[in-house]
This record gives structure tokens, sequence and C-alpha cells, in this order.
């Protein structure tokens, strides 16, 4: 192929395979429905991305263009609905990345959250100990400003998204499951069916399946060797132990693992979460065979990822963390991690739900998490790819809000309203586009400052 052409270009798995073929040397194009800070990137890295259905901007050679599209786009989408006629070959993103790992060492990072972070933090591992890696990442790295890595090594690191089945496109050779938890109902029906899926993918990995204790996986699900993980469990294969905090968030620990012990860990983001996310990763890198001490050093030195707890003020008077959590059990985590940070302080979350199917599967999930915050900004849902259920809006999640402080609102009256509150702690959820309010916020915080 000579041409490949995007459809959904500025996804954050599509614009991944976009650079590494524009990397590759061939000619890559796409449609994006608006533009944002990784449509321009692409731009500024001389990839042509143009913001209207318009079958016009397709490459006419049919012979040598390769078409990719994500499931998030419409089916009756007009440049979608034309390629599919008109002869082209047509794959989903995930096949792509599958054809991408054939034949190459692929690790992979599975679980319904808790995967960006640690598949971010394994590419880091390989880069800083320079064994090197290729990797597509689900999220900026802020190490190295990108979602994908590009090296000459044979390893590929890989975000195995559970979305639509696209992780089955997958055959690891050592992969991680994070979590299990029930998610995607409009793609699984029930929480069972999800889990067949998960066990399938790890029934694809040819070496070793690490699983965070506890998951439902076992030797009748995969060939593969077995071993858990955890954040504190002395029962697991991979665990840290003398765990300690300082006063701004950042935890040191032992990190135990089935060779020894590795001394003084500590991790370069806050947060009891990323001790966690930490463990999963090095397992995966001590499974294959890096040393610890390398292990170590790449830890702390580890920037996280934009939009995972993403730190954009932080002083004593005010501090404000972004983070892209749209699953309740994500949600609670980083509460739980911003009242270990900041005890004692007032916390005023902002949430955009993600989805009219998710809000109506998890209201009462995320009700309870959303509880934990002292005041709560609920915008109206953005609803991606959906279009709209009747019955289904913020409300069935706010009114089951007990948190002593609740408001409620549309996205384009919240600037305005942030202009007169006090805030303490502040950290915004969503998975949608509230990403856009993390500049005027930051602005708007600093000034007061």
């Amino acid at each position: 192929m000579k041409n490949i052409y995007f459809i959904g270009i500025g996804g954050i798995g599509m614009s991944a395979i976009a650079r590494y073929y524009n990397f590759k040397g061939l000619k890559v194009s796409g449609y994006d429905k608006t533009p944002s800070e990784l449509t321009h990137a692409l731009e500024s890295e001389g990839i042509e991305v143009h913001y209207e259905d318009n079958i016009d901007f397709i490459p006419k050679d049919v012979e040598d263009t390769l078409v990719v599209y994500t499931p998030a786009i419409p089916k009756d989408m007009g440049e979608l609905v034309y390629v599919q006629e008109h002869g082209y070959r047509v794959i989903k993103r995930s096949r792509m990345l599958g054809e991408i790992a054939e034949g190459q060492r692929c690790l992979a990072v599975a679980g319904t959250h808790g995967k960006t972070t640690t598949s971010t933090l394994l590419a880091h591992i390989f880069q800083d100990s320079e064994e090197g890696c290729s990797a597509f990442l689900g999220g900026i790295s802020k190490n190295y400003d990108t979602n994908l890595l590009v090296s000459r090594n044979e390893t590929i690191v890989a975000e195995a998204d559970e979305f639509d089945r696209s992780f089955l496109q997958l055959f690891p050779e050592i992969a991680v499951i994070t979590s299990m938890d029930a998610d995607h109902l409009d793609i699984y029906s029930d929480i069972k069916n999800m889990h067949e899926a998960f066990k399938a993918f790890a029934g694809q990995v040819s070496g070793t399946v690490i699983t965070k204790i506890g998951l439902p996986v076992t030797s009748e699900d995969t060939k593969a060797n077995i071993l858990r993980y955890s954040y504190d469990d002395p029962a697991a294969d991979f665990y840290a132990s003398e765990i300690k905090v300082d006063e701004c968030g950042y935890f040191t620990f032992k990190l135990n693992h089935p060779g020894g012990v590795i001394e003084d860990c500590k991790v370069g983001i806050p947060g009891w979460i990323n001790v966690e996310n930490a463990v999963a990763a090095s397992a995966i890198a001590l499974t294959y065979g890096l040393e610890p001490e390398k292990v170590r050093h790449a830890l702390g030195t580890f920037q996280g990822v934009k939009r995972r707890f993403d730190i954009h003020v932080n002083t004593p008077a005010c501090s404000y963390i972004d983070d892209y959590a749209h699953h309740p059990k994500e949600i609670a985590a980083a509460i739980s991690s911003m009242r270990d940070i900041f005890q004692g302080r007032k916390l005023t979350a902002i949430f955009q739900p993600h989805l009219y199917t998710r809000t109506r599967d998890f209201a009462d999930e995320f009700a309870q998490a959303l509880s934990n915050v002292d005041k709560l900004i609920m915008l109206d849902i953005y609803p991606a790819r959906e279009e709209p259920i009747p019955g289904v809006t913020s409300e069935i999640i706010f009114d089951k809000v007990t948190a002593p402080e609740k408001v409620i609102m549309v996205k384009e009256e919240l600037m305005d309203y942030l202009k007169d509150e006090p805030i303490d702690t502040l950290i915004t959820f969503g998975a949608g586009n509230i990403d856009r309010f993390i500049g005027p916020i930051t602005e708007m915080l600093c000034q007061r400052l």
C-alpha cells in the first residue's frame, strides 16, 4: 500500500497508528469530526487531516490505498459507506494493530481501567533501560510527549482495548490484566460475556499472563503460565511492601517479585493507585528479563500520562488535577488518591459522563463514587458515538449523589460558574471533551494565586 487513509484519525489509538505509518514513509491522511491537540500534532508532522464528511479527500487510487476506521464512527458515515462500496481494503483499527504486532514480541496491557498508565510506564521502563521498544499507547506520555514510540527492537508494547473485543486481535508473549469490571455493556450485554472475552484474550497469550490477584483467570482459560500481582498482598507473585508516602503524595516501597526484592522503589508520579500500576508494569518487565535495578530507576523517572491523574496546579492554596476517569471504579480510585494527598482540604469534582449507555448502566455506581467529594459539579452527557436514550440524562446520577454540595449545568455554563467559585482542590473527570476546559481552568486558577 502507498496510501493509508484513517476515518477517525484524531482518536488516541488511531493517531498512534497514523504516526507509525507516516514514520514508515507511507502517504497518510484522514478525517476527524473536530480539530484537537492530537489532530494539530498530526498536521504538524505532515499528515493531512480534514474535518468534514467529504469523499473528495479520499485517495482515488483504490488498489494502493488501505482504509482504517474506528468503530466509534457511525456505520452510516458517508466516507465509510463510500470506501466499503467502492472496492477499497477496509479494516478496523484493532486489526491494524494486530497486523503490526504479528512477528514481534508483543507485550500487552489489558483491563477495564489502569491499562493506559501501566502500558505507558512499561514502555518507559524499556526506553529508560535502553532495551527499547515500539509502543502504541492510549494516552500521551509526558516523558516523550507522544502516544507512539518506534524502535528497531522487535518488542512492541500495546494497550489491549476490550472495547468492541479489539484485544482479541492481539497474540501477546506476555500480558497483564489489570481489571475485569463491568463496562461496555452495549457490546457485551453482561459481565459474564465480558469475562469470557478477557479469558479468550488470556488464551491467546503464548508465554505468561499476569493478572491482578482475585481476577477469575485460571489454567482452564490459557496454556500460558499464570502469575498474580497486587498492591500489597503477599499472596501475590509481585507486590509492594513497606509502603511509605510523603507529604506530596509520592510513594516509596519495596517491590517483591519471584526473583527477590527491589529496594527503595519510588514512582515519579503521586497516588497509591500508581504504586499498583508500577507493580503491574514491573511484573511484565521483570518477566521479560529486564534487570531489576533498571526497572527501579525507570519507575522514579516516570512523569506520567496526560489526563491520567495529571497535576496542573499544586500549591497549599489551590490544587487542580485532571483525570480521564469515566468508569466508577476509576473515579473512586482517583478520589481516594486525592484524599490521601490533600488531607483535610475541600475536594470539588467536575464530572462529564461519557456515553448514554454507560450512564444508564452504572448510574448507582457513579453516584456512590461521586458522593465521596465535598462538592460535585455535574455536566451533561458526552454522547460520542451514541444517539440519546429516552430518560437517560446526567440527572439519573446527580439525583442519587449524597455529597454535601452539588450543582448541575451544561458545559457552556461551566467557566462562568467557576469565576465566582472558591477552589481548594479540584479534579475534572471524563473521557469526552471536558479536556477542552483544562487550559482555561488552569489559567484561571493560576491568576488567583
